[in-house]
């Protein structure tokens, strides 16, 4: 199976990784408010990410500033939003605007690899430190396909990492409780995500005999743990392009095929559709299974191009084009609502796929 050097960045993806995911109250029971001091002004109400309007036309640099704005810069022992940053990492090479931001969140995550590779992982270490070191070789291995072609020093340390986490079974032992799906609630992200990063690492790297012996583990995890939801297909599918050895023609074709059956008729799709009854809104509402949003849009088209090989001049792949440049928001995101709980989170990892969508399919405008 061959690697893509023009991988724009799966990303992330998110950075990683690195620091502790916000906490999201367990209960869901009401709380009290807490009586605020004398004096002390009002907090702002929480943002409602879908009221913004839409910008006249699609614009890279309000994509771009969006984007730096959200990113996460870690602090050794601290960790970055993983949401954030691994989508971050993943995007931002396909916007070609230069920012410091960019150069500094690659830099500190370099130095969280450091701060990992000095402690005593191993399968009994925190499952957060663990699902980093995965995030971190992945991100990095993907980004340095994107910017510099070569697999970098740090980047092979990070991938190295990954190996002395995976479990005798060959899946990770992965976050779930209380965080934002996609990335967060399951093995079997861990397990595709880590496949991803060393299929795509440059340099030869899946031929080395530590990433071939991973691999071959990761393949039988798979095998062993089949894809519940279209999500899931979807990451199997990027890893199978990345790494082979995990889909039949016949398997990948339905993959693709079951994508499309969830299009909607504006030409995108609807973030919580790619899921199952497992994703849950906290609040107890109904899952939003048709309209079109920014991560179920981006997503699909990105898994359906760089993947799937589905040619951008396809009239699916045309039509969901035109629904992403037609609904950026004005401060230049794509807007999705959480399957669980954060709008914030699910509206910044679809903006990232949103970019990686228009990369993959015409470039950036």
């Amino acid at each position: 199976m061959k690697r893509t050097a023009q991988l724009t960045l799966v990303a992330l993806a998110s950075a990683l990784l690195l620091a502790p995911l916000a906490a999201l109250h367990a209960a869901d029971a009401p709380v009290a408010p807490k009586k605020a001091e004398p004096g002390t002004p009002p907090k702002p109400a929480p943002k409602r990410w879908a009221d913004e309007p839409l910008l006249p036309k699609f614009s890279a640099a309000k994509a771009a500033e969006f984007l730096d704005a959200g990113a996460r810069t870690g602090e050794e022992g601290k960790c970055v939003n993983c949401h954030a940053t691994f989508a971050y990492m993943m995007a931002r090479p396909a916007l070609p605007i230069a920012s410091a931001k960019h150069a500094e969140v690659r830099s500190n995550l370099e130095k969280w690899v450091v701060y990992l590779e000095g402690l005593p992982l191993n399968l009994k270490s925190d499952s957060r430190r663990r699902a980093e070191a995965v995030m971190a070789g992945a991100v990095l291995a993907q980004h340095d396909v994107a910017t510099s072609g070569r697999l970098q020093p740090v980047s092979r340390q990070a991938l190295d990492l990954m190996w002395r986490v995976q479990l005798p079974d060959g899946g990770y032992d992965w976050l779930k409780p209380n965080n934002e799906p996609p990335s967060a609630i399951d093995n079997h992200f861990g397990a595709t995500m880590a496949a991803i990063g060393a299929g795509l690492a440059p340099d030869g790297y899946a031929d080395t005999p530590a990433a071939r012996a991973g691999l071959e583990k990761i393949r039988s995890y798979l095998r062993q743990h089949p894809p519940q939801h279209i999500h899931q297909r979807g990451m199997l599918l990027l890893a199978d392009h990345c790494a082979g050895g995990l889909l039949t023609e016949e398997s990948r074709r339905q993959t693709i095929s079951d994508f499309f059956a969830l299009q909607r008729p504006d030409g995108g799709w609807a973030m919580a559709s790619l899921g199952d009854a497992t994703w849950k809104r906290k609040d107890r509402t109904p899952q939003d299974l048709t309209t079109s949003d920014g991560y179920g849009t981006g997503f699909a088209v990105y898994v359906l191009r760089f993947a799937g090989g589905v040619p951008a001049d396809d009239a699916r792949i045309r039509r969901a084009v035109a629904w992403l440049l037609t609904h950026q928001r004005a401060s230049g995101y794509w807007y999705a609502r959480s399957p669980k709980n954060s709008d914030q989170i699910s509206t910044y990892v679809g903006t990232a796929y949103a970019v990686l969508a228009l990369k993959t399919c015409e470039g950036i405008p």
